[in-house]
């Protein structure tokens, strides 16, 4: 088994059966030795009954249901704990794949050995990329100059929209092949072997941050991430909680998102900075939180 593709589908039935058409007409288009593994979040909306009538006659199609919502990154570890493919692709359900050779993607993989995840170019409805799929770690200094806009103001700036845009790092030609920090979970391609060493996406997080946080103990094992924009992959970006009309559903997705920052500050950053120092960041993510409602 070369490929392991792994989705998770929470309330998003005619997003996740988008998702899993084109992506079963693409391996039509380019054949492959692959599996989809598609475990459902406890969804309400019929998509534990769609899923298993498409199985029927979708013999690379596996589907896992949960009876609740576990999360995003313990739903994809449940993914990984039966998946057999030498790499693992976490794929979003709102990403739509429609042209995408993944034998190259593994033939670039088997050809640089210190390469252990990668990103092609995900690109939203609106024609640009997605800027969650090319980013620096966040560093204070990366977090404080692109919340304060300077990111923005200086981005066309050489020199300054290198040291003024290092969370989405903007000085980097988008047209090549290069090496980032964090990629988008939309999209994330991984070794196997990687995966089962850092043991799947952290328990810790919820939703948001697990990305960062895998793509950080990658890197610790001595490892790269690649943007590879050879290939596109379109994400549809419209079911995410932060746009739900439910302002139940929104005020959860939106603790979510501000409280992995604190996690990952908290397990990455906090040692290396002062006591007051700490407390100033986790009161501006709470501040941060407060004015985004």
């Amino acid at each position: 088994m070369q490929l392991s593709i792994i989705i998770v589908s929470f309330n998003t039935l005619d997003i996740t059966l988008k998702c899993l058409r084109n992506l079963r007409k693409n391996f039509v288009k380019y054949p492959l030795k692959y599996e989809v593994i598609v475990v459902d979040n406890g969804s309400v909306d019929g998509s534990p009954k769609a899923l298993i009538d498409l199985k029927k006659d979708w013999s690379n199609l596996k589907v896992i249901l949960s009876k609740k919502n576990l999360g995003y990154g313990k739903a994809n570890n449940k993914g990984t704990d039966v998946a057999r493919g030498k790499y693992v692709l976490y794929l979003n359900s709102d990403a739509i794949v429609t042209d995408i050779n993944f034998s190259d993607l593994i033939g670039f993989f088997n050809r640089k050995k210190d390469l252990g995840a990668l990103t092609v170019k995900v690109m939203l409805t609106n024609g640009e990329i997605d800027p969650a799929s090319h980013r620096g770690f966040p560093t204070p200094w990366a977090s404080l100059t692109y919340f304060l806009g300077l990111e923005k103001v200086f981005f066309k700036v050489p020199f300054l929209n290198k040291m003024f845009g290092q969370y989405h790092q903007v000085h980097l030609d988008l047209g090549t092949i290069h090496e980032i920090d964090v990629p988008t979970g939309a999209f994330l391609m991984v070794r196997a072997n990687i995966i089962k060493e850092i043991k799947g996406f952290d328990r810790d997080y919820f939703a948001y941050g697990e990305d960062v946080e895998m793509a950080f103990r990658i890197k610790e094992l001595g490892y790269k991430i690649l943007y590879y924009p050879l290939w596109k992959v379109l994400h549809l970006k419209s079911v995410s909680g932060l746009k739900k009309k439910d302002n139940n559903i929104r005020s959860k997705t939106r603790f979510h998102f501000y409280n992995s920052m604190k996690i990952f500050y908290r397990k990455h950053y906090e040692k290396k900075y002062p006591w007051i120092f700490n407390q100033l960041i986790y009161w501006a993510i709470d501040l941060k939180r407060t004015f985004s409602s």
